[in-house]
């Protein structure tokens, strides 16, 4: 009988916990996935949408995240068709993301690209790196994938998006309903006011489509403000959080090296030089 590696997140949501999330950008050396899980990380978000990370990388990752406890889940490129999702799936993704979902047939789209029959329509394989490539009856397979290592995750990106939240959350096979909250407060007209009245009103809006649903919520693009984290995962019941990505925290730590160093010589710790 074939062992599937853990997904934590599917795991950690029916414990009412959170899926502490990485998200990775341009670390391609499989040190950050140890990085990440001394952290006490639980999943990596990888990102191809917004990065140049080839897909031979990204499999690299899933490979070693897997075998180091980590879920990986990637973020497919806008418009991605299902050849795309299926390399993914099968080069070590236990989940993908699909940004700028904005109807059920979009969702729906994502759904047949990612699982088995009868749900979906993705071509299987016999040998993948979920299974620790053990060959397996295609029937153990499809079961298993379906059901543990083909995590849907659809993003709410736009106006449209959260007003067909009801019929997208509720569609058999999406998984984990996404905000995407940098987009959204854009596409909304209050570009990064998170705590503007329709911003809020729009997560609320969500939230209750995805609990009505049964689904899992997840939030990505609030990084340093845990007050609204806070408000995400205690109020609203966020499970899937993306807490911060490999760029910005390489760029974060750097400026704090640096205005250690200007107070150490008494320089003025706001210059650029």
């Amino acid at each position: 009988m074939a062992t599937a590696f853990p997904n934590n997140l599917l795991t950690l949501a029916s414990q009412g916990k959170v899926c502490r999330t990485l998200g990775i950008k341009f670390i391609t050396s499989p040190e950050i996935i140890y990085i990440a899980h001394n952290a006490g990380f639980h999943a990596l978000f990888i990102d191809l949408e917004h990065s140049a990370l080839s897909l031979q990388t990204a499999s690299h990752l899933c490979i070693a995240a897997l075998n180091a406890s980590l879920s990986p889940f990637v973020r497919v490129p806008a418009g991605a068709g299902p050849g795309t999702i299926q390399r993914v799936l099968d080069c070590g993704a236990m989940g993908v993301v699909v940004p700028h979902v904005d109807t059920v047939e979009q969702a729906q789209a994502a759904v047949s690209a990612t699982k088995y029959p009868p749900i979906g329509k993705r071509s299987i394989t016999s040998i993948l790196p979920h299974l620790g490539f053990q060959k397996a009856p295609i029937e153990t397979i499809s079961t298993l994938v379906n059901s543990r290592l083909s995590t849907v995750i659809v993003m709410i990106e736009s106006p449209e998006g959260v007003s067909n939240i009801d019929e997208i959350a509720a569609l058999e096979g999406v998984d984990v309903v996404l905000v995407g909250t940098n987009d959204l407060s854009v596409e909304l007209g209050v570009a990064g006011d998170f705590e503007h009245e329709v911003f809020v009103k729009s997560m609320e809006r969500i939230a209750a489509g995805v609990k009505r649903a049964g689904k899992i919520l997840g939030v990505a693009g609030v990084y340093h403000r845990g007050d609204l984290l806070e408000g995400y995962v205690r109020g609203l019941g966020a499970r899937f959080v993306v807490g911060d990505v490999d760029l910005g925290m390489v760029a974060r730590a750097a400026g704090e090296v640096v205005r250690g160093l200007k107070r150490i010589e008494g320089g003025d710790t706001d210059a650029v030089n």
